[in-house]
This record gives structure tokens, C-alpha cells and sequence, in this order.
């Protein structure tokens, strides 16, 4: 008798055990796809405009962008105004400075050495390492390309420009074309901070930084390997 009581017991919790897994399955399927729901209402706020509003006080929306892309024209502004920027000299503002402060925030560093030679190669040593009185120099852009995508946050824009240097003995100024391909990259690191008494040029740099691109390669407008 006992033995059929132990079966019996048995065979009425099997049931319940049953029902008992079902209904934990169940619940745990209801929390996947509760889950799942917000993930999706998580994506899709994710893809709303946002409201920035800028230290002047001005506001603009912006749409999110993933880590490695970039505007096509905060590429085309950056490598415009750094080009223009590292041309723009004179007496008071050397240079040397100019292409110092540039190399060390937008320029990758495995590539200052090969930038500082071209830059060099641009200009006559003695009037590049010291400017006279009275002597400028500025670039003048022709044309801006539309970036390339050419790897994962790198692009390739071509630029096409003149470097008009103006001095006493010619106040009419000699030209140098500058058609070159400037490849750029996206970097992590966040921009340096300001020093307590910034210059203008330190402004420049580093409101340029911000972009989060760096200037890796700059070749020969023909160069076909360029990389």
C-alpha cells in the first residue's frame, strides 16, 4: 500500500511541475521581449535631433553620428582652415610658431617630420625660418574637394590653392600653387586645454581640434598612392 500511495504522490506533482515550468518559461519570454521594446524605444531616441547650445549663446541641432563618422563638411572646414592656417605668417606671428602649435594638436605624430618637409619644401630656409618686416604670407583656396571615404573614419579631400607671399620688394606678391591631397582621420583624444592667456592662433588650434580629425598623409595632387 505504501508503495502505491509513493507512486501516486508522485504522479500528482509531475502536473504541477509542468504547469510550474511552463509558466517560468512563459515569464521569462514576457521580460525578453519587454526587454527587446526597450531597446528599440532606446534606438530611436537615440536618433532624434538634438538640441546643442553653444557658448555665444546660440543654439543648433545636431543629428547623433556614430564615433567614426564625420560631416562631409566638417572634413572640407577642417582641412580648409588648417591648410590656411598653417600658411597664414608673418613678422609678428613666425612660422615656426605657426607650424608648431598645428603639429602638436591636428597633425598625427608619425607624420610632423614628413609634414614639416613639405611645408619646408614651400618655401625659400632662410625666409621661412624668419620672417622680415614688412613680409607676409596666406593661402588663398581655390577649391575644396568633397571628402572620399577611404577606411573606417579616414577620408582623402584634395585641395587646390595658391601661397601668396607679399614683402616690401614685392608688394604685389609671388604665388606658389599648393594642390595636394590631405588625407584626414578621426582620433579620440580630446583637444589640449587653452593656456591662461591664449593667443589668437592658440584659439584657432583649438577650436579646430574640436572636430576630432588629424591630418595623417599629405601627397602630391598625381600621386595615385597615395594612403
Amino acid at each position: 500500500m505504501r508503495l502505491i500511495n509513493q507512486e501516486n504522490h508522485k504522479t500528482n506533482i509531475l502536473p504541477l511541475l509542468t504547469v510550474a515550468t511552463f509558466g517560468l518559461h512563459l515569464f521569462t519570454l514576457l521580460l525578453l521581449m519587454f526587454d527587446g521594446s526597450l531597446l528599440q524605444q532606446l534606438g530611436r531616441k537615440s536618433t532624434v535631433p538634438s538640441l546643442v547650445q553653444l557658448t555665444d549663446g546660440s543654439t543648433l541641432t545636431v543629428e547623433p553620428k556614430q564615433n567614426l563618422e564625420r560631416n562631409p563638411e566638417t572634413i572640407r572646414r577642417f582641412v580648409g582652415e588648417t591648410m590656411t592656417l598653417m600658411f597664414t605668417w608673418s613678422q609678428k606671428q613666425q612660422p615656426r610658431t605657426v607650424l608648431q602649435s598645428i603639429s602638436s594638436e591636428l597633425v598625427a605624430d608619425g607624420f610632423r617630420k614628413k609634414f614639416d618637409l613639405q611645408i619646408n619644401s614651400l618655401n625659400t630656409g632662410s625666409q621661412f625660418e624668419n620672417i622680415s618686416r614688412g613680409t607676409e604670407n596666406v593661402l588663398v583656396l581655390q577649391r575644396v574637394s568633397q571628402p572620399t571615404k577611404i577606411g573606417d573614419g579616414k577620408w582623402k579631400v584634395e585641395i587646390f590653392a595658391n601661397s601668396l607671399n607679399f614683402g616690401i620688394s614685392s608688394q604685389l606678391g609671388t604665388s606658389i600653387p599648393v594642390d595636394k591631397q590631405i588625407l584626414v582621420r578621426v582620433i579620440d583624444r580630446q583637444a589640449t586645454s587653452l593656456p591662461n592667456a591664449p593667443l589668437p592662433l592658440d584659439l584657432a588650434v583649438h577650436r579646430l581640434g574640436e572636430a576630432g580629425l588629424e591630418v595623417y598623409n599629405m601627397c602630391e595632387i598625381e600621386d595615385m598612392k597615395c594612403l
